[in-house]
């Protein structure tokens, strides 16, 4: 017996952001997407389907970034309290605490920003985009597995790389899998990938493909391939296994790209990118890589601070 899935989107400035409803018995919603998510996109989404948002018994949180947790509050307090919050122990930080996302900034791509006010920016953005603090009911690791009820089961792959915490959840027996950021092909509105630990992204998209293997996969934002069109949200078996591989062969043009090009020197005049201008050119990105959330530069600090190039 299949269990019935589907997408509810909502918008966030120029971001797309996707939640999905795995209609059983016990209803659940994968990612919260922010503050207001839940009232703007959610609830209105399933009212369309004919179900109601305080039916809803499992939130499952894919990762701890806040355009995925940031309606989760929101929507547990939507559901009467009576939904269990899931989340992977590595991203737990981010569901708990607003700083830790500040932090994260501080820590990584917000050294290459030249922006003194960033630091409040983020702390606002926190503010405004995460409807609440708080403790997970159920912290999950690589190989749990949750029962929706008696007809449905969901296993946890852990999916480290875009965050440490990242994780897919797969319907059991049916092959749909939930893989919130953890395949970024060529990244989604901001035109490149993300992920804060390169070996892990790459080791990720290796199970992915090789041992996950989806019928289905559901991405949390329309993700593309350079220059082209998103293809959405929802992949077949054939289209998932193009993208994952996209994605492997993606992340080893840039992997080379830091092995050969390397950091600036100090002939380059410094720009927005610095100092990973030339990188930059190699691989044709010339979007702007301060736009939050700035993938460029939370993905150069994750390979120049993992030991590639002193």
């Amino acid at each position: 017996m299949s269990v019935d899935i589907h997408a509810l989107f909502s918008q966030w400035g120029r971001f797309g952001l996707y939640s999905f409803y795995i209609d059983g018995s016990q209803p659940a919603i994968i990612d919260t997407g922010i503050a207001s998510s839940p009232s703007v996109g959610i609830a209105p989404g399933l009212e369309k389907l004919g179900r109601r948002v305080e039916d809803i018994r499992w939130i499952l949180l894919t990762h701890g970034h806040i355009d995925h947790v940031g309606g989760a509050h929101a929507l547990w307090e939507m559901t009467g309290r009576k939904a269990k919050v899931v989340i992977h122990e590595a991203d737990v930080p981010f569901l708990t605490s607003r700083r830790a996302h500040v932090e994260e900034y501080l820590q990584a791509r917000g050294k290459y920003i030249k922006d003194t006010d960033g630091e409040s920016k983020i702390a606002a953005a926190c503010l405004a985009a995460i409807s609440g603090e708080m403790e997970p009911h159920v912290v999950v690791r690589d190989g749990d597995e949750i029962s929706l009820g008696a007809d449905v089961k969901v296993r946890v792959h852990s999916m480290p790389g875009h965050s440490a915490g990242s994780v897919a959840y797969e319907v059991v027996g049916q092959g749909d899998v939930f893989a919130g950021d953890a395949v970024q092909i060529h990244g989604a509105a901001n035109g490149f990938p993300s992920y804060v630990d390169p070996d892990a992204y790459r080791d990720s998209l290796l199970r992915m493909r090789d041992q996950v293997k989806p019928k289905r996969l559901f991405l949390g934002h329309p993700y593309r391939s350079q220059g082209v069109e998103s293809e959405g949200v929802e992949l077949d078996s054939e289209r998932a296994a193009v993208k994952i591989q996209e994605s492997i062969d993606i992340e080893a043009k840039v992997r080379n790209a830091t092995y050969e090009i390397g950091i600036d020197g100090p002939d380059i005049v410094e720009r927005l990118h610095s100092p990973f201008c030339c990188i930059a050119d190699y691989l044709k990105f010339d979007g702007d890589p301060t736009l939050e959330p700035s993938p460029f530069f939370t993905t150069m600090h994750g390979y120049f601070n993992k030991g590639y190039r002193s």
